[in-house]
């Protein structure tokens, strides 16, 4: 399946595309602060590039556990300069990841080719998606709540959101090609629920094209005995391979090599 970027295009389904992780915050749980001014957000960028990313995600606010909301105009003002920068040096697809529709579009205005919302369309009554329709544009549908108790399997409770999700989309016209499902890894879910959900992820393969984000979050840490984030490269990797055996489309990720030559062997047995 060939998914339309704006002026760019993308497989699905080929191989599994590596989106890498931009943060340019100074307070986000892996990276803050190290990618948090134009030159060095380059030389990021560049790195991904040349380490075989095929989707670059650039994120002004940081939404770990704990995190402290900014305004609109923070945001924008974090992330407008590097989208608008790395449009020009660099042939890439990128995405603006926000869930507030006013950054969305000021992202997509500098170059951004694709949303991807923490809150699956559902945060702000229909303005993410109206945006998204507006500009024709891919959009990423994480799963989210507040809280991490669930009064049903957890499979179901994601289903339902995910339906929500495409009612949505369907009211305001974008087609469910376009609609890229996220199980949403360490949001609204404690260590056993992110553990279940990616046993049981080939239980929502039917809903659509998945995006895997695990990379170094706190379970894989607490798998490993309580290791740091920059410890947390193999486990990521893991997982990584675990979501691809089950048929994810993309996996979102801070180290491209690593992760980009594990899809790569992956990807010769299960897409054989």
């Amino acid at each position: 399946m060939i998914l339309k970027c704006r002026d760019k295009n993308i497989e699905l389904g080929k191989k599994t595309l590596i989106m890498g992780i931009l943060n340019v915050t100074p307070d986000s749980f892996s990276d803050g602060g190290r990618y948090n001014n134009l030159d060095s957000a380059l030389e990021q960028a560049k790195k991904m590039v040349e380490d075989g990313v095929d989707i670059i995600d650039i994120g002004g606010e940081s939404t770990r556990p704990g995190h402290t909301q900014i305004s609109v105009e923070e945001e924008i003002g974090r992330v407008v300069p590097v989208i608008e920068m790395l449009s020009k040096e660099l042939d890439i697809i990128i995405s603006i990841d926000t869930y507030k529709y006013q950054v969305a579009e000021a992202a997509l205005k500098a170059g951004a080719h694709i949303i991807n919302d923490i809150w699956g369309l559902q945060y702000d009554n229909g303005e993410m998606a109206k945006l998204a329709a507006d500009y024709n544009v891919p959009v990423i549908a994480m799963h989210n709540q507040n809280g991490t108790e669930y009064s049903e399997d957890i499979i179901l409770s994601m289903r339902k959101f995910f339906e929500r999700t495409y009612e949505i989309s369907d009211r305001y016209g974008i087609s469910r090609d376009n609609i890229i499902l996220d199980p949403g890894i360490g949001f609204g879910k404690g260590m056993e629920e992110n553990i279940e959900v990616l046993a049981r992820l080939e239980e929502l393969r039917d809903m659509g094209k998945i995006l895997l984000g695990t990379s170094k979050k706190r379970f894989i840490g607490t798998i490993l005995g309580g290791l740091s984030t920059d410890e947390r490269v193999e486990g990521t990797v893991a997982t990584t391979v675990i979501g691809i055996g089950k048929g994810v489309d993309i996996v979102r990720v801070h180290n491209v090599l690593e992760n980009k030559r594990a899809a790569l062997v992956a990807d010769r047995i299960y897409r054989r």
